[in-house]
């Protein structure tokens, strides 16, 4: 054989260990340099991607979403503007949400009184709902954009994931 093929490993003619020379790195940052000159990233969802971190409660425990109507509900022919819903579970705690064009509803379980926020970024301050006894509650304004919902039942304080109307 060729001297020139005894230190390939494949057909390809390169060398499977690429060397100390090469560094990853720096190759890392010119593929962020050039993302960022061919396709940067918009201002306003910087703007909203730090706002949401801002909104961010490490003490919270965060609401796993387990039923969403637009994934995993079987379509009724003929329907037209139904409600989505969205269940949500932080271990003991199930926050059940219908969203319309009207508002949301809801239902805490189990029962329990409750405040809910509902999170749109620091620019839609909106009044706290609260849950009554039964753990039910009602907006009369459906959340725009992005929305989080964070419920405070006793000391404890649970946030749902973002996600859109």
């Amino acid at each position: 054989m060729n001297d020139r093929h005894d230190d390939m490993d494949d057909d390809t003619g390169f060398d499977a260990d690429p060397g100390d020379d090469f560094d990853t790195g720096l190759l890392e940052e010119e593929l962020r340099q050039a993302a960022a000159v061919l396709d940067p990233l918009p201002p306003a969802l910087l703007q909203i991607a730090v706002d949401a971190y801002a909104l961010h409660d490490l003490d919270a425990r965060v609401a796993e979403l387990t039923f969403d109507s637009l994934v995993d509900a079987i379509p009724v022919r003929g329907a037209t503007d139904v409600p989505r819903m969205l269940t949500f579970n932080a271990g003991e705690v199930t926050l059940d949400v219908e969203v319309t064009a009207e508002g949301l509803m809801g239902q805490v379980l189990p029962p329990q009184s409750a405040r809910i926020e509902v999170l749109g970024g620091p620019q839609s301050a909106t009044t706290p709902l609260t849950a009554d006894d039964m753990g039910r509650f009602t907006a009369d304004t459906p959340p725009s954009g992005p929305f989080a919902l964070r419920l405070h039942t006793g000391g404890d304080v649970v946030v749902t994931e973002w996600m859109r109307a």
